[in-house]
């Protein structure tokens, strides 16, 4: 069973920085493919950034690209998501998550393991 949990959300004023991590308790977390979703209050859990297994291929939602940051430490077993210039509608929780392949993918549906979220709340 994959355990992923995530840590370092908090508050921040917007134009702000904020960094995210997550921590896979899995000997296969190099396997696979992690992503960072993220769900705001009252809408549908959305793709936010993704990275291949080695990290050679990384793809951002056009709503975080070039604010947004995604890598991996695989000998740490840990994927980081760091902020850049927050906005009040980045407020939301973000998951970590694995996908079942080794490459990208946006569908939800191809992430078999999710971390517990943690809140980023980005004021105005």
């Amino acid at each position: 069973q994959v355990q992923l949990v995530e840590s370092g959300g908090g508050l921040v004023q917007a134009g702000g920085s904020l960094s995210v991590s997550c921590a896979a308790s899995t000997r296969t977390f190099s396997l696979y493919a992690m992503a960072w979703f993220r769900q705001a209050p009252g809408k549908e859990r959305e793709f936010v950034a993704g990275i291949t297994w080695s990290g050679g291929s990384i793809d951002y939602a056009d709503s975080v690209k070039g604010r947004f940051t995604i890598s991996r430490d695989n000998a740490k077993n840990t994927v980081y998501l760091h902020m850049n210039s927050l906005k009040p509608e980045d407020t939301a929780v973000y998951y970590c998550a694995q996908s079942r392949t080794h490459g990208t993918t946006r569908s939800i549906m191809q992430y078999d393991y999710w971390g517990q979220g943690t809140q980023v709340t980005v004021s105005s």
